[in-house]
């Protein structure tokens, strides 16, 4: 039954009065079809209201909702009905509100408010209260928390993927350079700068990140990783950007999302950004400039990520030789951080070796905490060319060939306990030819980018200013190891 005060068409065509044309309203102006679907649901209750405010409907299933009655309803003010309804508001702004959510006596109710507009003007409003049963509503917010039980594992999947895994308190070493590097670190998590972290291979670039992002704004998302340099070039966009569904042959019929569309709201780490391609510097190039990518086949769409990089390599020497772009540079560079080399900070090497000592004999159920001087001796003077990344191998290897309770130096490797043997003197006698003393000056020189760089080839062919395969074959030809 439909209550309505004189304003209502019947089923058998009279017609009575409609409301007032001050109101704009008009019962009769709303298509049979139309009024058949806002009230042919038991589960449902409607009103009706005109642009005045005035309630013009109230389906009988309102009764009891409101403190007045149903027939006593029609012709008043709906503020006179429901003081604190939202109605009004529709009136004003236009704009529907559908699905939200209010209490009605103890009870949430899921509830519609939408403007009725004729001529280009709002002329009333329509306000429905759906799952007008308790059991229908329990049911659908049982639904609800279902599916925010299965989000919640699945975001926690995702997050095992993509999330950062270490802090800062991984970062082991009082040095103080090993301080000064963790200090910039933490003042660079509290901004959304780029940061552009270098170091010789196994000095912690990837960690630094982890730790970075842990404690920035962003920690709460993701941490995507991409390695620069092993993306395939066929693969270089679709891997970065994604693609849409059917963008080109042997794609996903679900499309699939980049790794930077992966990182929105989160952070994108860059590892060997050195080592990143030309073409894939272009497009980096424009994604830090625009904050937007686009999927193959599909349209330009807005991100916000934060992004980390970080290099072996010297940036600055291949800007000058023109293989790495100058304008990306500088928008990576924003805050440098510099990891030192083991070498350099050896102070650091025995708080380092028991870390990773304590932690590998919990993970092996062994009881090794203690090193023999002469053991700690031969770490504290090797040169650590693979740095804490080699560190960590050493430990590893010393637990499991150590029989005691303690690591000797019989434990460690051959190239950590015996001395490394000096380089063979130079020969540049006067009765050399001139081809002999080229030769002899080409060694040293790369005998001694490969002792500054830590025996890391990379670093050295960038002093060096020759391409990495031309050092290797240098290398071959004067018999360096």
């Amino acid at each position: 039954m439909i209550h309505a005060r004189e304003c209502v068409t019947s089923n058998t065509g009279n017609k009575g009065p409609e409301a007032s044309a001050d109101s704009g309203f008009s019962i009769a102006e709303i298509p049979g079809d139309l009024l058949t679907a806002l009230l042919d649901n038991p589960y449902e209750s409607l009103i009706l209201i005109d642009a005045e405010g005035i309630i013009r409907f109230m389906s009988s299933s309102n009764e009891g909702i409101y403190p007045i009655p149903v027939k006593d309803a029609i012709g008043r003010h709906i503020t006179e009905v429901s003081a604190d309804t939202r109605m009004p508001r529709i009136l004003q702004t236009g704009k529907a509100e559908i699905g939200r959510s209010m209490v009605l006596k103890n009870q949430h109710r899921v509830v519609a408010r939408i403007p009725l507009v004729k001529d280009g003007r709002v002329v009333g409003a329509a306000g429905k209260l759906m799952f007008m049963s308790p059991e229908k509503l329990k049911e659908l917010y049982g639904r609800i928390e279902a599916l925010k039980n299965n989000l919640d594992f699945y975001k926690e999947t995702l997050n095992q993927v993509y999330g950062s895994r270490y802090t800062f308190e991984n970062i082991i070493g009082n040095s103080a350079l090993s301080l000064q590097a963790k200090a910039l670190a933490r003042q660079a998590a509290k901004s959304d700068s780029p940061v552009l972290i270098i170091g010789e291979s196994g000095t912690g670039k990837e960690l630094f990140a982890h730790a970075i992002h842990q404690i920035s704004r962003r920690r709460n998302h993701n941490f995507v990783k991409v390695n620069s340099a092993s993306i395939p070039g066929e693969l270089i966009e679709s891997e970065l950007f994604g693609y849409e569904p059917g963008a080109f042959t042997g794609a996903r019929k679900q499309g699939k999302p980049g790794k930077f569309e992966l990182a929105h709201l989160g952070t994108i780490f860059l590892d060997e950004i050195g080592d990143m391609p030309h073409l894939l510097q272009v497009k980096l190039m424009r994604v830090l400039q625009e904050k937007e990518i686009e999927r193959i086949g599909g349209k330009p769409r807005q991100i916000d990520f934060r992004i980390i990089s970080a290099t072996n390599l010297d940036l600055e020497t291949m800007v000058r030789q023109k293989t790495f772009r100058l304008d990306l540079f500088y928008r990576l560079n924003v805050i440098i951080i510099r990891l030192p080399p083991l070498r350099d900070i050896r102070e650091d090497i025995l708080q380092i070796f028991n870390h990773f000592l304590n932690q590998l004999s919990r993970e092996n159920h062994r009881s090794i905490h203690a090193i023999s001087p002469d053991a700690a001796d031969a770490l504290r003077h090797y040169s650590w060319p693979g740095n804490i990344r080699e560190l960590r191998n050493v430990a590893e290897r010393a637990l499991i060939v150590c029989r005691g309770d303690r690591i000797e130096i019989d434990d460690l490797p051959m190239s950590v306990k015996v001395k490394r043997p000096e380089e063979p003197p130079i020969n540049n006698s006067p009765d050399s030819s001139l081809k002999a003393l080229i030769e002899n000056a080409e060694r040293a020189a790369i005998l001694q980018a490969l002792k500054a760089s830590g025996h890391n080839r990379n670093m050295a062919a960038a002093r060096l200013k020759i391409h990495r395969t031309g050092l290797y074959q240098k290398m071959k030809k004067y018999h360096i190891p």
